[in-house]
């Protein structure tokens, strides 16, 4: 069975197929956030630090930990802001990281810096990225998130994206990088946009899962971007992807009906055992009054045991 290993400095994450869904929050990411992004820039890290908190209080897994505040000099200004963000969320709080970034010298200060080991967000099909990436990866034996496009942009043809998976778990294997160690994004469209993208990461998961055996992720709201109500949208969508064989998404862990819908496919999927963790999370749990989202009881326990709204997004549209 697949697992891959992500750790903080204290505390050990299986993400695999007969483990819990893991839940990467994806607050702590400047891009479409002005404020925070402005914030991060003048060195204010107040937002980052109340992002990190709540997340893992509503039961994130890891955190993802972006600081693309801005296009202009990234290769200069992202790496030390990075450095510097990652290490206030380490001392904050004790999940594992995904370093997420597209520059090549901001992920290898992450790495020099990140406690444990982090997942690497992220590697594309593209020759330079494989390149510069994978000897990072192989260098510090951690895990990456490997997004299915490559020099021809993001395909709307499944099988194509399922070629350019194929083709980095085979690059990483030149590298001496094992499969469990690549977390396949096979790249969720905004069904408003494409009446097939459910369909399509569906058919991709089996794939994914029963010919590569790799662990998957993906930014789990691009499925609802541009429609009304998208909390909706993206809770169908979650049990959904689940039982297709996603193992983690990148995706806001403090959406209450997000959550329960993790929870939720985590029992029915038997990855809760004895429904222990629903148990803990909701045994009094008070009914919301109508037209409200109810949350966990405080004190809950958490759930599980890529930006990604910014630009995967950007990706996928």
């Amino acid at each position: 069975m697949t697992r891959t290993v992500v750790a903080s400095a204290t505390k050990e994450i299986i993400i695999g197929f007969d483990q819990p869904f893991c839940v990467i929050g994806e607050r702590i990411n400047p891009t479409g956030r002005k404020k925070l992004a402005a914030e991060m820039a003048e060195g204010n890290f107040e937002t980052v630090k109340a992002d990190a908190l709540a997340q893992v209080a509503a039961g994130a897994t890891m955190l993802d930990v972006n600081a693309g505040v801005t296009a202009v000099n990234p290769n200069e200004t992202e790496p030390p802001l990075l450095v510097k963000t990652l290490e206030i969320v380490q001392e904050l709080v004790d999940v594992p990281l995904s370093i997420d970034s597209s520059v090549t010298a901001a992920i290898q200060a992450g790495l020099e810096v990140a406690k444990g080991r982090p997942l690497v967000n992220s590697v594309t099909g593209e020759e330079e990225k494989l390149e510069a990436i994978l000897p990072l990866i192989k260098k510090y034996n951690v895990p990456v998130v490997a997004i299915s496009n490559d020099e021809t942009g993001i395909s709307e043809d499944p099988d194509v994206r399922f070629a350019v998976a194929k083709k980095i778990v085979e690059r990483a294997a030149d590298y001496g990088i094992p499969a469990h160690d690549i977390v396949v994004d096979p790249l969720v469209m905004p069904i408003g946009a494409m009446g097939t993208a459910g369909q399509q990461v569906f058919r991709l998961l089996r794939r994914l899962r029963e010919e590569l055996k790799v662990n998957t992720t993906c930014g789990l709201s691009n499925i609802s971007f541009g429609l009304p109500h998208r909390h909706g949208i993206n809770a169908g969508f979650i049990p959904m992807v689940i039982g297709a064989g996603m193992t983690s998404a990148i995706m806001n862990p403090c959406r209450p009906q997000e959550m329960e819908a993790v929870r939720a496919a985590n029992v029915l999927n038997g990855a809760d055992p004895n429904c222990q963790e629903w148990i803990m999370t909701y045994r009094d749990h008070q009914p919301a009054a109508a037209g409200a989202v109810a949350a966990p009881a405080e004190g809950g326990a958490s759930a599980g045991g890529r930006r990604r709204g910014g630009r995967a997004a950007r990706r996928a549209v």
